[in-house]
């Protein structure tokens, strides 16, 4: 590892060396006088100006005129005019200092020429160019920024207010309004209307729909036996009070939340706290939360009158899309990226539109001009990401003073160690540097001064990758003496830290503060979300100071350029979906937010708002009829499908309104129906030819089962499946190979048994690598919101059913079940074993095949046989 290391550095020191010497004339030529307005104010135009400029001045830093580039910085002077090698800017774009600048991307070997000669050559500033950026015609820019809504696209069905039609006159027996309306459609289409399900495939369907989970031959048994009125309602009801009902449907909003346990991107870290997210979304089913509510809590949790520490983990739905973690290189133009995810799941998940499709441009389909979205973009502009502690006040100052005195113990001794090791560390690297060519050594020896552009890049790449000492040469390197001294100095350390305090119980929440480069110290800079302390009724914040808290300015971006700035941005809404004039803030009492999120979250969850209850309903109703009113879940606009029945749509939208948009009264409306208690397997010839799709719901739509609740299925039918509620994820076992596949932060398996045996909802979810058993059943992607997930039939899904040793494990399991519950009696076996996977009896001819089975092969090979069966993975 370590030759091929010094190879690969070797030929680029080569590469490097070959560069200067071809350059020569470049560099000469760079020796003619240069032009400030034709080479010079490009470079910090599209370089510079956007950290160093109108938007931001990081580190205090202003390139925009000549006298604000001598003044400098807090590092000082960025010009010394007449001396390159003195200047800060030069330095720091050919890597002589870090970090080298930009951030986002090295200049080019003809821009670092070019400003190293225009210093050297005085730095002769054109005033008239400024802080100037290209001429930008004012026109063009005001027509691009105001497009016109016309009338008939604020007249299009989505963006007007829903209203309650009068019930259709259809049928005197029938008192759900749902079917009412579902009726009335079918006569027009000429439709007949299945008949109802038998009770055993009802209440099998009721428990998969509701908590995901089949009922058990116990629970069977009591609906069996229920015969008076009112039996389905009070098994509705007592679904609904299950614990398990928000482990169900909270799922159901996590896919929309694009919710994960990691970050995603190359590095894929653990997000620790992730879990408080998914658990926050639990309770609020369970306990079923207005969804108006819900829906402010995570928009703007940490802005509500009533906050507390659920509205402040709520604010996680904001932060739950993917990121590059603060470990790794950060970037301004990636902060819009961020912004744009958190815009495009609320207008998909909450709003039905593909908002994002107006980040460059107006949108090509849809009445959202590119000025809607980035007056939505400063809504929620001053957003970071932080952590909230999950202590009291007292507890948590107590715990940061612990902190810093003991920091203050450990410096000196650490600086003690430094200097001791230091003239151990000058001889290792010198002895590493002879290893390398001659031309390398010569450039990393040279005075810093006195190296070309080229040789100034070769000597960083070496110093930083190439004379890194090991630890433990180190140690062999040093003295006796020292040794013992250095010894003494980290064992002195070692005591210390002992009495350093566990962390403290932390939430990652999101807030307003200040997105900015964050000095670390010793010249380091990073590009991150500041961190921000924050307590309940008061904080210390960094963006805080004298006066209320100042959101930073926010721009329409030509194009979506972060670079080519428009007008400045005033927060606003959706302009064809708003009614009268919200307010877009309302700030807290205590100063410490804008209360931009808290205006957006209130056009979200009003009544007044066109799109959320419908969107809402439309879920629901697609997560029990396995297909929306709208059957594109995520898309109301003209490019996704109309309604099917959209008087019952918007009667839906209303009346979920008018009960206090709870979603528990929503589902008890709909389960209760006719409609969704009809046959799956009435199969009318009449019906096929005219609605082959059953878009008109003349019977109930068989829907597989998702991922899992195929897995959690399994583990209810061997017995095995551990139902506590909450908590930190879990990792089931993986096979090794696809274990030493991540590279970074490998999944660590646990021990197959009862601890990792819980709900498929608290199985880790790794951005990088899928639990295979999910995606096998099409569980979908943690990058994006997913309102609807796929549904395929693979040859994968059968191979892991028949082959999968979790699964294999499970059918034994399943088998030693049935041989303790039923004895050695082979009917016995196989109606408990039907009455356990299918919650049912066999008919004759199954009762027979699997008489046969047992006979010639085992129980095992029954049970297993049952994971595989169809009726097993689809609620019908």
């Amino acid at each position: 590892m370590i030759q091929r290391t010094v190879i690969s550095l070797i030929v680029c020191g080569l590469a490097v060396t070959a560069w200067v010497a071809t350059s020569s004339g470049t560099l000469s030529a760079a020796q003619e006088p240069v032009s400030f307005r034709k080479d010079i104010q490009p470079i910090l135009q599209n370089s510079c100006w956007k950290c160093h400029g109108d938007a931001l001045q990081l580190s205090k830093l202003d390139l925009r005129t000549f006298d604000a580039a001598l003044k400098g910085g807090d590092k000082g002077a960025a010009i010394v005019p007449g001396k390159a090698e003195e200047s800060r800017l030069y330095r720091r774009v050919a890597g002589l200092e870090r970090p080298a600048m930009p951030m986002d991307g090295r200049l080019s070997d003809e821009q670092i020429s070019a400003i190293k000669a225009w210093i050297d050559q005085g730095a002769h500033w054109d005033a008239a160019a400024e802080g100037k950026a290209q001429p930008v015609d004012r026109a063009a820019l005001a027509a691009l920024e105001n497009m016109e809504i016309s009338p008939e696209a604020r007249n299009y069905w989505a963006f007007k207010l829903p209203v309650q039609a009068t019930l259709p006159n259809v049928s005197a027996s029938m008192t759900n309004p749902i079917d009412r309306f579902l009726e009335k459609t079918r006569q027009e289409k000429g439709l007949k209307a299945a008949p109802r399900a038998d009770r055993l495939t009802l209440l099998r369907r009721a428990y998969l729909d509701l908590i995901g989970l089949p009922p058990t031959p116990p629970e069977t048994a009591e609906f069996l036996s229920d015969n008076s009125p009112g039996a389905w309602d009070r098994v509705i009801d007592k679904l609904l009070a299950s614990p398990h009902y928000g482990e169900r449907w909270g799922r159901h909003w996590l896919d929309v939340a694009r919710y994960a346990d990691s970050d995603g991107f190359e590095h894929d870290y653990d997000r620790q706290n992730a879990w408080m997210y998914r658990d926050y979304v639990v309770r609020s089913f369970n306990d079923d939360k207005p969804y108006n509510i819900f829906i402010r809590e995570q928009i703007a949790g940490d802005e509500l009158d009533s906050k507390n520490i659920d509205t402040m983990i709520a604010t996680g739905f904001l932060r739950a899309g993917p990121r590059v973690h603060f470990r790794e290189k950060d970037t301004p133009e990636r902060r819009f990226d961020y912004l744009d995810d958190v815009l495009a799941t609320i207008g998909r998940g909450v709003l039905g539109l593909t908002i994002q499709c107006a980040r460059c441009h107006n949108h090509k389909f849809d009445p959202i001009p590119q000025k809607d979205y980035y007056a939505l973009q400063a809504a929620i502009f001053g957003y970071v990401e932080t952590t909230y502690p999950l202590v009291p006040k007292e507890d948590a100052d107590a715990y940061t003073k612990k902190i810093a005195d003991i920091d203050a113990e450990v410096k000196p001794l650490r600086e003690q160690i430094a200097k001791i090791e230091s003239p151990y560390r000058e001889k290792l690297k010198a002895e590493a540097l002879k290893k390398f060519p001659e031309n390398v050594q010569r450039a990393v020896l040279k005075p810093e001064n006195e190296r070309t552009a080229g040789e100034a890049l070769l000597a960083t790449q070496i110093i930083e990758g190439g004379l890194n000492v090991n630890g433990r040469a180190l140690e062999r390197a040093l003295s006796a003496e020292d040794a013992a001294q250095r010894k003494a100095l980290t064992d002195r350390i070692a005591g210390l830290e002992k009495g350093r305090p566990k962390p403290l119980p932390e939430a990652d929440i999101v807030t307003d503060g200040d997105y900015r480069f964050t000095p670390l110290g010793d010249g380091d800079e990073v590009i991150g979300c500041v961190k921000c302390r924050i307590q309940e009724g008061e904080g210390t914040y960094l963006h805080s100071g004298p006066g209320r808290y100042q959101v930073p300015p926010s721009y329409f971006l030509v194009r979506g350029d972060p670079n080519s700035k428009g007008s400045l941005m005033k927060p606003g809404f959706i302009t064809v979906a708003t009614y009268g004039n919200p307010p877009t803030e309302i700030p807290p009492a205590d100063g410490h937010t804008s209360g931009r999120r808290r205006a957006l979250a209130e056009w979200l969850a009003s009544r007044e708002n066109p799109l959320t209850p419908r969107v809402i309903v439309n879920r629901i109703w697609h997560h029990h009829f396995g297909r929306g009113i709208v059957p594109t879940l995520d898309n109301f606009g003209k490019m996704g499908d109309p309604p099917t029945h959209p008087e019952l749509l918007d009667w839906l939208a209303v009346e979920f309104m008018n009960r206090g948009w709870s979603l528990k009264q929503l589902h008890k409306l709909i389960m209760t129906s006719e409609a969704y208690q009809m046959a799956s397997s009435y199969a009318d010839e009449g019906n096929l030819e005219k609605d082959p799709q059953n878009q008109y719901l003349w019977r109930y739509r068989p829907q597989r089962l998702d991922a899992e609740v195929v897995r959690d299925s399994v583990l209810v039918a061997s017995g095995a499946i551990n139902l506590a509620v909450g908590g930190k994820p879990v990792r089931p076992a993986l096979p090794e190979t696809l274990v030493k596949s991540t590279i970074y932060n490998v999944w660590k398996n646990q021990d197959d048994g009862p601890d990792v045996w819980r709900r498929s909802l608290y199985v880790y979810r790794k951005r990088g690598m899928a639990f295979p058993m999910f995606e096998v059943f099409d569980m979908p992607d943690p990058n994006f919101s997913a309102g609807r997930r796929t549904i395929s039939t693979v040859p994968t899904q059968a191979l892991t059913l028949i082959n999968n040793e979790f699964v294999l494990r499970q059918a034994q399991m399943f088998a030693d079940r049935v041989k303790k519950e039923a004895g050695d009696d082979p009917v016995k076996q196989i109606n408990l074993a039907y009455r356990i996977a299918l919650a049912r009896l066999p008919d004759e001819t199954e009762l027979a095949l699997a008489t046969d089975l047992l006979g010639t092969h085992s129980l095992l090979d029954l049970t297993h046989v049952l994971f595989n069966l169809s009726e097993f993975l689809y609620m019908r």
